[in-house]
């Protein structure tokens, strides 16, 4: 395939229609990718799926992504053992002693706040607030998918507004080398106009204190009020062992050092310079240590034998590889379509013709349709910072209105994206099947996705 053409949006689309209808997550994704193959190099039906198949195993050869691969293994680790050592109950019952989380509303505050404190990066923070919040989530009967929404709408939205972390990182990194003066500058000018994020955390509050629940959501609610939390329940067959003692200390250390290690690691990856180090490697690095501090606990406590803790390890490993094959999955499609240009097709379609006060609202959607379809917002940035640079430039324009307009819509379709990882991770913290978290928070995402819209046409009609 030699040239872009509307084919390039066959594979992701392709993979997402038929996730969402036929919910074989596996299937369809692999099914855009061998089709991406067949695209790429034309090479017949049974040819390409050799190379579909060299592609997926391709994943792994990259660094970057095989950590993040190894980081959802090790969190499954991380999270069975929490669950045997006492860690949780300690938690809970120490929420119980102190009379705040004494409802489900409560419950849903205490996941929506640590997702606005914790903004060290996006997996960290849906990690930390899942495992401490579900156990209240399901105490007082509201549905997982509503915790998933929670945790993955105070992610990256979060991660973007205070950017003191990997995104401010890249972000800046992206801005610098594409000749912006004072980047730093102008993405701190971005954030009050970076509409997506903003709306996304408000609407969570909004959806919290309201017990607003739109269309597939009030479903989920109903089930789970009726006493069914069916979902990916990591903890099933898995709970504390009679004998354990409930410790708050083994879920309050274990998280402080994942939170404190991550910017540890950055500041270590990036040779003293936290923005300019590795997200994938201070990531796995973060949860190897949170993992060690929990297990070092358990053996101090003498609550399992070493023999027993490798085992448990190996057990929360295995529960995550399901997820651990979406996301390998997902990366394999997110490359082809790279290859084959699906973003930059997308942004092409922009044209010449767009009326300048539109151009905000037009780089937003864009960004937003490249997003859903590769599953990466990084990735978005990559092709559209590029893009919407320039633009400004020759305009003559204040450059953060375009940069805020190209940081939310890759938020916006990554955070409406069942091929994404923060979405998929979002799932796995939540303990619910993942296609019925992206049933559930499309809702959400589209309403946001539409009042940012029209707030980035208002923007550029005053201030272009």
């Amino acid at each position: 395939m030699n040239e872009l053409s509307w084919l390039t949006l066959l594979p992701p689309f392709i993979a997402i229609g038929l996730a969402l209808l036929t919910r074989q997550v596996y299937l369809a994704l692999f099914a855009g990718i061998w089709l991406g193959f067949f695209l790429l190099n034309g090479s017949g039906f049974f040819p390409s799926l050799a190379e579909a198949l060299d592609g997926v195993l391709a994943v792994l050869a990259n660094p970057g992504d095989a950590r993040v691969v190894m980081f959802t293994l090790v969190i499954g680790a991380f999270i069975i053992t929490l669950e045997r050592c006492g860690a949780v109950s300690g938690f809970v019952r120490f929420l119980e002693r102190s009379r705040w989380v004494t409802n489900g509303k409560r419950a849903q505050w205490m996941a929506w706040l640590t997702g606005i404190v914790i903004f060290i990066e996006s997996n960290i923070t849906v990690l930390v607030a899942g495992t401490v919040s579900r156990p209240l989530f399901d105490r007082f009967r509201v549905a997982r998918e509503k915790l998933a929404y929670i945790i993955d709408s105070t992610s990256a939205p979060v991660c973007m507004l205070i950017p003191l972390n990997a995104w401010g990182a890249f972000n800046l990194g992206l801005l610098d080398g594409l000749g912006v003066q004072d980047p730093l500058k102008v993405l701190l000018a971005s954030i009050p106009l970076n509409l997506y994020a903003i709306t996304a955390v408000l609407l969570t509050a909004y959806t919290i204190s309201r017990d607003y629940n739109p269309g597939p959501m009030a479903k989920a609610q109903a089930r789970t009020s009726g006493g069914d939390t069916d979902g990916i329940d990591i903890s099933s067959s898995m709970g504390e062992k009679s004998h354990v003692k409930p410790r708050l200390l083994n879920m309050l250390l274990p998280v402080l050092v994942l939170i404190l290690a991550m910017p540890v690691s950055l500041w270590i990856t990036g040779d003293g310079k936290i923005f300019q180090g590795s997200g994938s490697t201070s990531v796995l690095w973060a949860s190897l240590a949170a993992l060690a501090t929990v297990s070092f606990l358990v053996l101090l406590q003498r609550t399992m034998t070493l023999d027993e803790l490798s085992h448990t390890w190996m057990e929360g490993a295995g529960r995550m590889l399901p997820l651990a094959i979406i996301l390998i999955l997902a990366l394999a499609l997110g490359a082809i379509s790279k290859t084959l240009g699906t973003g930059q097709y997308v942004a092409g379609l922009v044209g010449d013709t767009i009326p300048l006060a539109l151009l905000p609202v037009v780089i937003f959607l864009v960004s937003g349709v490249i997003a859903f379809s590769v599953g990466s917002s990084w990735g978005t940035f990559s092709i559209m910072l590029p893009i919407a640079i320039p633009v400004a430039s020759a305009l003559g324009a204040e450059p953060a209105l375009f940069v805020a307009a190209v940081l939310s819509g890759g938020i916006f379709g990554d955070h409406s994206s069942p091929i994404s990882d923060t979405t998929i991770v979002s799932s796995l913290a939540a303990g619910t099947e993942h296609i019925d978290h992206v049933r559930t928070q499309l809702p959400y995402a589209m309403r946001a996705g539409v009042v940012s819209a029209f707030g980035f046409i208002a923007l550029g009609y005053l201030m272009l």
